[in-house]
């Protein structure tokens, strides 16, 4: 999670998987996240045709000699996945010679593109991964008009949960932010490919924070000492430096936030549900200024910038005070300006290896209380999505009692918490399954780009399953 010396070239990386509100927890908490999410895709995506057009670029850029090879058909009203997430693969019959010989259907663009790697994997042998774990390797598919039939009448394959989630947030800075659009269309791909449908989208936000703050009178000179530089805009953001390898250009601003719309537009086009950035409190110092009576607290020396004012001990704004639900709506409005009424799922770290400034669980509660307000009040439907490292890279702070503070501080159903190093340090496990809070099994794939040929296989194989099968036993106790 901390940066080093130097922007390395891969991401850390994460691969996850959502796990279903408890029913015991869902009928006292009314709608759950995941009816949340499900209305946002619902309401909020393209249209089926744009769906298949979209899931027909996939196949284009990844497969351009079977372009015609294929036929993508949303599922709209049920008929195929019913109340599921699902693809459907099929032959065409009767297909005229260098037309469709194979029907994927899904209820999305993602299901139809998952589909496509599931016929290409299991009956091409087709291995599709990023470019540094091998790439596209295409070379056993069948010439057009011979690929392999599929055995019976069809082959329909369940999400056996509703979302994939994938990225971190410095992942941002390990890579993200040196790419250009050709860069991330082939990342979108793979994702669409992989059956991701809730990626975090964090590309571009400082020019949004630009607006907003200044609406609230902050200079363009406040601003060069309040971002980082693009190789650690990750820590900036949470408030572990600031103005470290800044400043950042208006140039380099405005082509971040065209590049995010473009991204944004894809992953819509796709059937994704991005998550979006929002508010913790992390203010510039031109704050305490600007409003002398407002509660600012300065955070404490981080990792790596050894206590020098010009990096270091970032400004936090209390949840208390008014001012922060005034800021964290705002940013949350001028997104939906930028983009439009995208999304409902926001992403927010509060004291990523910070400690906060006091262990008391008031504070700690009005604070994730606030937060939360600020996305509401922003847009009505917001859930919470929240990294859970803080409580493994801090816990001899977050203990019980400081836990429940935070994750009890939204509504049941509103809140939901990345176990980020699961595959390693499930946090789940010592928790309670998170006092309830709807929660994601994870995978960190690598750390700073460095990728080894090795990891914990029985844990990976296992764990996703002991976590979604111990949740639906204990109904996700509260205890």
């Amino acid at each position: 999670m901390r940066p080093p010396p130097s922007p390395p070239l891969l991401p850390l990386l994460l691969l996850l998987v959502l796990l279903p509100s408890p029913p015991a927890v869902a009928a006292a908490a009314g709608p759950t996240s995941l009816e949340a999410l499900r209305a946002a895709a619902g309401r909020r995506g393209a249209s089926p045709a744009t769906q298949e057009r979209a899931a027909a670029g996939v196949l284009r850029r990844l497969l351009p000699s079977h372009a015609l090879s294929f036929r993508f058909q949303i599922d709209p009203k049920g008929g195929v996945c019913g109340d599921s997430s699902c693809f459907r693969i099929s032959n065409v019959d009767g297909s005229s010679k260098g037309g469709a010989e194979i029907l994927i259907q899904g209820n999305t663009a993602v299901e139809l593109a998952s589909g496509l790697h599931w016929y290409l994997k299991y009956w091409c042998g087709v291995h599709i991964s990023w470019d540094k774990t091998g790439g596209a390797q295409l070379a056993s598919v069948p010439s057009p008009g011979s690929l392999p039939r599929v055995k019976g009448t069809a082959v329909k394959v369940e999400r056996p949960v509703p979302w994939n989630y994938y990225q971190n947030v410095v992942t941002s800075s390990y890579s993200f932010v040196w790419w250009d659009w050709r860069r991330w269309e082939k990342e979108i791909d793979w994702m669409a490919l992989q059956g991701i449908n809730l990626p975090l989208a964090f590309t571009g936000q400082e020019a949004v924070w630009q607006k907003v703050f200044k609406s609230f009178n902050v200079t363009d000179r406040d601003l060069d000492d309040f971002f980082g530089g693009p190789a650690f805009l990750a820590w900036a953001r949470m408030g572990n430096l600031h103005a470290w390898g800044g400043p950042l250009s208006q140039n380099w601003l405005d082509q971040q936030l065209a590049l995010q719309k473009k991204i944004l537009s894809r992953m819509i086009e796709l059937g994704m549900v991005p998550v979006l950035p929002s508010f913790s409190g992390n203010v510039p110092v031109a704050f305490k200024k600007l409003f002398p009576s407002a509660s600012i607290t300065r955070l404490g020396e981080w990792n790596t910038v050894d206590g020098n004012p010009r990096w270091c001990c970032t400004y936090i704004l209390d949840p208390s005070d008014a001012l922060f639900i005034d800021v964290g709506q705002a940013f949350i409005k001028q997104q939906m300006k930028e983009y439009g009424d995208i999304t409902s799922i926001y992403n927010c770290d509060t004291f990523n290896e910070n400690t906060p400034p006091t262990n008391e669980p008031a504070y700690i509660s009005s604070l994730g209380s606030a937060i939360y307000q600020a996305m509401s009040r922003g847009n009505k439907d917001a859930v919470w999505l929240m990294q859970g490292w803080l409580f493994y890279s801090d816990a001899a702070f977050w203990k019980e009692s400081q836990m429940k503070a935070l994750l009890h501080s939204v509504p049941i159903g509103k809140m939901m918490v990345l176990d980020l190093f699961a595959d390693v340090k499930p946090i789940w496990q010592t928790s309670s399954q998170f006092y309830g809070v709807p929660y994601i099994w994870c995978m960190l794939h690598n750390f700073g780009g460095n990728i080894e040929m090795y990891g914990v296989l029985d844990s990976i194989s296992s764990g996703p399953i002991d976590a979604r099968w111990c949740w639906h036993v204990h109904g996700g106790n509260r205890a």
